[in-house]
């Protein structure tokens, strides 16, 4: 059954808008105030917006369900995968005693807690954010931060500050090149504007992340390191997207960050040796396998052991498996050939375009009751829906929205870490019977969690299909001389809403173009606010809070670590904001061709 989307539901702008929101305020004030477990939380969120949806929206039942189904199945795969896939690679390291070497050497480079927090969660993590994206950074590098003994509230919460500079480059650039699909800019001059806008933010993130840690004494005590670190990652930021292209931003600077930083911390040492406070660092969830809680509590000795060049390659394998797997995943060239086989491969080799996916590989599902059936609406697209063109299969494939899930087990990044996963079980030796053993301890672990992940993105699918979060971007565009400002705060609207960049600029990118054009601000300034404002509300949206509880342990915690980032989010992207104004109105020059 064809519909069409409507923005302004109540009659009046204001009622609409609260009832847009309604969903979200259950969802955080259930999480951060009165702080419900997640699961529960998420859905009461859900349940929430399936009412508005369909009583005050009027969206048709069978579409709210069939959108409530579709973001269930897209939240176990890929996101739920990949954190599964990420925690049984963490488990393995845990049980075969390996992640006590890595964690003992990465000490042995620096015992520092701030310099080992640059090196994992800013410096490894925009290097796995540009390869795979989808939360697998704060999977892996959240656990890695526990393992080495940080808090785990806060290996999480610096996991999830670390990963927003990175964001919009991620993927190997999905983000932008999806933002210029839908807005039909070249991605190259958005991957430029980008460029010109987050190499700020890049050098503040370390900065903040040193600061939330320790203070600002603490990070006058390793400020040189911090320079380093942002420094270098946002010098190739910038060089690499405006004379390169935005494929390769986060990977390129990834690397070269963190082969500098730990070139540098090992000539540099600051005067004190920060760590956290013995109380702190001592508390960590009661639900840690025996293991891995022996492993942290000898972390925290002061006994430092030296290990044979052999068996620290040994014990970083497995970390060099999941950095090569997630690389070659990320390939356009490996996605064609996972998703479509020899054809699909040779076809992108030809074209630069993917082939079609193998029905086996790859099966793309068109959701009954969903696909093609529901339209957005003159402001968020550029013209009104032509009622009489609806039957119309070629204005249908063109103008309504699409629908197709995509079973791309083998293709899916979580496959890639699984087999990281799997070859480290057979490079370690592991017995069937004990890997079996670890697989199901996992499992049981993450059941909650997945089912999470689950809610939260059916809950973003029908916020997405329904009209709400139009409804809620709508009520920016009246901001007029400002709307720079709000631009970026859209963008981080949206991501908080669906959980991914890529998703905020589909939502948000058409009506950005247009609210510029209408406003005579410079359309490429706007459409790419949008993705870099989006950046900053990839720490709250409930789908990363998630997947760091569940890759620290902390699952019934997701309420403290909204609380603890909420405001960091909040901060960061009114910088953007101001950034973004300064360059409509004082710095013009900065946008490309201008």
């Amino acid at each position: 059954m064809e519909w069409i989307q409507v923005y302004n539901p109540a009659g009046n702008a204001i009622v609409s808008t609260i009832l847009a929101a309604l969903p979200i305020l259950v969802l955080l004030s259930l999480l951060g105030i009165f702080e419900i477990a997640a699961q529960w939380a998420a859905l009461a969120g859900l349940v929430a917006a399936f009412m508005v949806a369909v009583l005050f929206y009027r969206m048709p039942l069978s579409d709210a369900t069939a959108a409530v189904v579709f973001g269930a199945a897209y939240g176990l795969l890929p996101i739920g995968w990949i954190v599964l896939a990420a925690v049984l690679l963490y488990d393995i390291t845990v049980h075969t005693g390996q992640f006590a070497i890595v964690k003992n050497s990465i000490a042995s480079l620096t015992s520092d807690r701030r310099i080992q927090a640059l090196l994992i969660a800013f410096s490894f993590g925009a290097f796995i954010e540009g390869a795979a994206g989808f939360g697998t950074p704060v999977a892996i590098c959240a656990a890695l931060l526990m393992g080495l003994g940080f808090p785990p509230l806060y290996a999480a919460s610096l996991c999830l500050i670390a990963n927003t500079a990175p964001v919009a480059f991620g993927a190997i650039g999905i983000p932008i090149l999806t933002l210029g699909a839908i807005t039909q800019q070249d991605p190259f001059i958005l991957g430029e504007m980008a460029g010109r806008q987050l190499p700020f933010v890049s050098l503040v993130i370390p900065i903040w992340l040193v600061v939330t840690m320790s203070g600002w004494r603490g990070f006058l005590g390793v400020w040189p390191v911090v320079l380093v670190s942002g420094g270098s990652f946002a010098v190739v930021q910038f060089f690499w997207s405006n004379f390169i292209g935005p494929e390769l931003v986060d990977i390129a600077g990834g690397l070269i960050s963190l082969v500098a930083t730990a070139a540098f911390a090992t000539r540099w040492k600051p005067k004190d040796n920060w760590d956290f406070p013995r109380n702190l660092s001592q508390s960590q969830p009661d639900n840690l396998p025996s293991s891995e809680a022996l492993s942290l509590e000898q972390h925290q000795t002061t006994t430092r052991y030296k290990f044979s060049p052999r068996q620290l390659a040994r014990a970083w394998m497995p970390w060099v498996f999941l950095s090569l797997f997630v690389f070659l995943w990320g390939l356009p060239q490996s996605k064609a050939f996972l998703s479509s086989g020899i054809q699909g491969f040779q076809t992108y080799q030809t074209t630069g375009k993917p082939g079609v996916n193998n029905t086996i590989l790859a099966p793309s599902i068109k959701v009954p009751s969903l696909h093609n059936v529901v339209y957005r609406d003159y402001p968020v697209v550029s013209s009104k829906v032509d009622v009489a063109q609806m039957k119309n299969p070629d204005y249908k494939a063109k103008h309504a929205e699409s629908a197709v899930y995509t079973f791309n087990w083998l293709s899916a990044t979580g496959t890639g870490i699984l087999c990281a996963a799997l070859l480290s079980a057979v490079y370690l030796r592991v017995r069937l019977n004990v890997l079996l053993r670890i697989i199901a301890g996992t499992l049981k672990r993450m059941r909650w969690s997945l089912f999470t992940i689950a809610c939260m993105l059916a809950l973003g699918y029908i916020t997405r299909y329904s009209g709400t979060d139009a409804t809620l971007g709508l009520a920016f565009t009246k901001t007029g001389f400002f709307y720079p400002f709000f631009a970026s705060i859209l963008g981080w609207l949206g991501v908080a809403l669906t959980g991914s960049d890529t998703s905020s600029n589909v939502l948000f990118g058409s009506l950005q173009k247009i609210t510029a054009q209408q406003l005579g601000l410079n359309p490429i300034l706007i459409i790419t606010a949008n993705s870099t404002g989006g950046v900053m509300g990839k720490m709250i949206d409930a789908q990363s809070i998630v997947v760091s509880t569940a890759s620290t342990n902390q699952i019934g915690q997701e309420g403290a670590i909204l609380r603890f980032v909420f405001w960091h989010s909040l901060s960061l992207v009114c910088i953007m904001g101001m950034i973004t104004m300064l360059q409509a109105y004082v710095f013009p020059w900065m946008i490309p061709g201008t």
